[in-house]
C-alpha cells in the first residue's frame, strides 16, 4: 500500500510547501502525528474530498461518553459468573481477607494474573478504606465500576477524535453516537473482565496507530495481549504489522520486545507474592488452553451462529451493517477506504476464528465491539458515495438527497433499537443485583440471630453478585446441593495459605467436590431462590411455615418469553407478552440449634 495514498495525501506541483510535506508524509518511520486534513469516507467530488469536515474534540466526546458510562457503572447488571468468581471475588480477598476461590486461582494452576487484580486495587484499596468493611462495600464495587467506565471513555474519545481528523467529523459523529448507545459497549465497558481491558488497549492501539503513533500502538497491544487476554493477539494482528510497516521493522520490534518484557518482569513478580512460587500466569494460561489438556467444552458448547445471534442482539443492524464493511468497500472510491479496512480488520478475524471454537461465551468478544461501531458507522457513510459512483447523480439530485436523508433514518432505528435492548436487560435481570440489599446489616440485629448467620443459595449461585453485595463480614455464604455435578468456588483458605495455598479439593476436571456444599440445610438463616412457577420444581422456600419472605423482584422467564419480546424492550408489550419469575431472599422463622 503506498504511504502517501493512505495518509490521503495530495501532491501540488505548484506548491513547493505541499510537495514538502508530502516528502515528509512519505517518512513512514516517523512517530509524530501526519499533519493531515480529514477526508470524508462519502465525499463525492474532488472539491469535497479537499476540503477539512471538521473534527470532534477529545474533551467533548469524553464528556458525553462519561455521561453514558456513569450510566453503565451505576445499572449494568453482572452479565457472566466468571466476572464474579474469578475477578471480583479475588478483589475482594485482597481488600477483606475473604471471598471465593476458583480453581484456576490454585496455587497448583495458577492461570489467572494477579497484576491484573492489582491494577483494579489501585482504584478498590483507597475505596474500601474510605467505606469500611459493613454496608459501604458495595459502594467500593461501583466506584471500580466507575473507574472502568473512565478508562472506558477516555479510550474511545481518543478513537473518535482521532477518527474526525483523519476521516472527517461526520464519520466521528456516527462512531461517537453507536459507541455511546449500543447495548453491547454499554454493559462491556464497565465489566470486570480482561476481555474489557483487552478492548480498551484494542480502541487505543487503533487510535494510535490512525495518528500516526506506531511505537504506543504496539505497546497498547501488548498491553492487551499480556495483561489482557493473551488469545486476543490474534486480534492484535493487522494492527500490528501496520505498525511495523509505519514504524519501521526494527524499532517497532524494540518497542514491542522491551515493553512486552517489562510487563512480563512485573507480572512474575506479582504472581510470585501472591502464588508463593515462580510461576507466570499467563504463560500457565497459554500452556494450558494450547498444550495442556484444556478443555473449555467443559462449560459448555454453543453453534457456530451463537456471536451472529449475540452481536445483533446487542448492536442490531450496526451488527449487520459492520459485517457488510468489506463488501460496501468494493465499490467505494475513497482510497484511504484501505486503511479504514486495516483498523477494522480484527472484526472479522476474531469473529470468525472465534465462532469455530466449541465453547462460546459473549465476552469473548468484547475486545472487537469498539471497532464494530466505527465498521457500522462507515457503512452508513458510504451509501450516498455508492450511489452517487454508480448512478451517475447529482449531489444535490432527489435521489442523492432521500440517501442522505436515510443516514439519520438508519442511525435513529439502531439507537432506539440499542436504548431498547439495554433497557430489556436492566428491567429483566437486576433482580440479584438488588436482593442481597435487604440482608440486615445491623451488627446487633445479626448477632441476635447467630454469631455467624448463614446466608444459602443453591441453583442460583452462578447469578451471586458478588460478596460486594453481602452487608456485614459476619455472614457466611454457602452453596446448596441443587443437583449441579461442576466445580464450584470455595472460599479462599486463609489457614493453607490463602492465595498461596493448593487446595485438594480443587481440579481441573470441572468435576464438583464433596466439599462445595453446606453439610446441613438446617444451618441456612437466609434463602436466595428463583421461583418460575414451574410445575414440579423443588423449592426450599415454598415451606412457608419455615421460611418468610424478605423481598422479592420480578424476573425475567426467557424460557417462556418470545425471543423478540424478552430480547428488545418495547412498552406496553414487554409486560403483557413475557413471562416473569419471582427472584426471593427469605428468612427461616425458626431457628433451631
Amino acid at each position: 500500500m503506498d504511504a502517501q495514498q493512505d495518509l490521503g495525501l495530495r501532491k501540488r506541483s505548484t506548491s513547493s510547501a505541499s510537495s514538502a510535506s508530502a516528502e515528509n508524509a512519505e517518512n513512514v518511520a516517523s512517530t509524530s502525528e501526519p499533519k493531515v486534513a480529514a477526508t470524508p469516507l462519502s465525499a463525492a467530488s474532488t472539491s469535497s474530498s479537499q476540503s477539512s469536515d471538521g473534527e470532534i474534540k477529545w474533551g467533548f466526546a469524553f464528556v458525553v461518553l462519561i455521561l453514558l458510562r456513569r450510566f453503565s457503572a451505576n445499572s449494568n447488571i453482572i452479565h457472566d459468573c466468571d466476572e464474579v468468581f474469578n475477578y471480583w471475588e479475588p478483589l475482594h480477598y485482597l481488600l477483606y481477607k475473604s471471598g471465593f476461590q476458583t480453581w484456576e486461582y490454585s496455587s497448583e494452576f495458577a492461570l489467572r494474573s494477579y497484576f491484573y487484580l492489582l491494577l483494579h486495587a489501585l482504584v478498590a484499596g483507597p475505596a474500601a478504606w474510605w467505606y469500611g468493611e459493613g454496608p459501604g462495600k458495595v459502594h467500593v464495587f461501583f466506584t471500580t465500576r466507575l473507574a472502568l467506565g473512565i478508562i472506558s471513555a477516555a479510550s474511545e474519545a481518543a478513537l473518535v477524535s482521532t477518527i474526525g481528523r483523519r476521516y472527517g467529523k461526520r464519520l466521528a459523529a456516527y462512531t461517537l453516537m453507536l459507541l455511546c448507545f449500543s447495548s453491547g459497549c454499554c454493559h462491556s465497558s464497565t465489566s470486570f473482565l480482561p476481555s474489557t481491558f483487552s478492548m480498551y488497549t484494542m480502541t487505543i492501539s487503533v487510535a494510535a496507530l490512525m495518528s500516526g503513533r506506531p511505537y504506543l500502538a504496539t505497546i497498547a497491544a501488548a498491553c492487551g495481549v499480556l495483561i489482557g487476554w493473551p488469545f486476543c493477539v490474534l486480534a492484535a494482528v493487522p494492527i500490528v504489522l501496520y505498525a511495523i510497516q509505519m514504524g519501521g521493522f526494527k524499532r517497532t520490534i524494540v518497542v514491542g520486545i522491551l515493553s512486552s518484557m517489562l510487563i512480563i518482569i512485573v507480572s512474575l513478580l506479582a504472581d510470585r507474592f501472591f502464588y508463593g512460587r515462580w510461576t507466570l500466569s499467563i504463560f500457565n494460561l497459554v500452556i494450558y488452553n494450547v498444550f495442556g489438556g484444556g478443555d473449555s467444552s467443559l462449560y459448555g458448547v454453543e453453534s457456530t451462529t451463537f456471536y451472529f445471534r449475540n452481536g445483533f442482539n446487542n448492536f442490531n443492524l450496526a451488527f449487520i451493517l459492520a459485517l457488510l464493511l468489506p463488501i460496501i468497500a468494493l465499490f467505494a472510491q475513497r482510497k484511504n477506504i484501505r486503511s479504514l479496512l486495516v483498523y477494522v480488520s480484527p472484526v472479522y478475524i476474531w469473529l470468525g476464528f472465534m465462532s469455530m471454537q466449541p465453547h462460546k461465551e459473549e465476552r469473548f468478544l468484547y475486545p472487537i465491539y469498539t471497532l464494530i461501531c466505527l465498521a457500522a458507522a462507515a457503512t452508513v457513510e458510504m451509501i450516498a458515495e455508492i450511489a452517487y459512483g454508480r448512478r451517475g447523480r447529482t449531489e444535490d439530485s432527489t435521489f442523492m438527497m432521500i440517501l442522505k436523508v436515510c443516514r439519520p433514518v438508519i442511525l435513529g432505528a439502531i439507537l432506539v433499537a440499542s436504548y431498547s435492548r439495554s433497557l430489556s436487560l436492566l428491567n429483566g435481570y437486576s433482580a440479584p443485583m438488588k436482593v442481597l440489599s435487604h440482608l440486615p446489616s445491623d451488627p446487633k440485629a445479626i448477632s441476635a440471630i447467630q454469631k455467624e448467620p448463614v446466608l444459602c443459595i443453591g441453583s442460583e449461585w452462578h447469578r451471586f453478585p458478588s460478596s460486594f453485595f453481602v452487608p456485614s463480614p459476619m455472614y457466611k455464604v454457602h452453596w446448596v446441593d441443587d443437583g449441579f455435578m461442576g466445580l464450584l468456588p470455595l472460599p479462599f483458605n486463609s489457614s493453607i495459605g490463602g492465595t498461596g495455598a493448593a487446595p485438594p479439593y480443587f481440579n481441573k476436571f470441572n468435576k464438583a467436590s464433596p466439599e462445595q456444599f453446606i453439610t446441613s440445610e438446617d444451618a441456612c438463616d437466609f434463602l436466595v431462590e428463583l421461583d418460575l412457577h414451574r410445575e414440579g420444581m423443588h423449592l426450599r422456600g415454598s415451606n412457608r411455615t419455615l421460611w418468610e419472605v424478605v423481598v422479592e423482584f420480578p424476573f425475567l422467564d426467557k424460557e417462556k418469553s418470545p425471543p423478540i419480546h424478552r430480547a428488545f424492550f418495547i412498552p406496553w408489550y414487554w409486560q403483557s407478552k413475557n413471562k416473569f419469575g419471582a427472584y426471593r431472599l427469605l428468612r427461616r422463622r425458626t431457628i433451631e440449634r
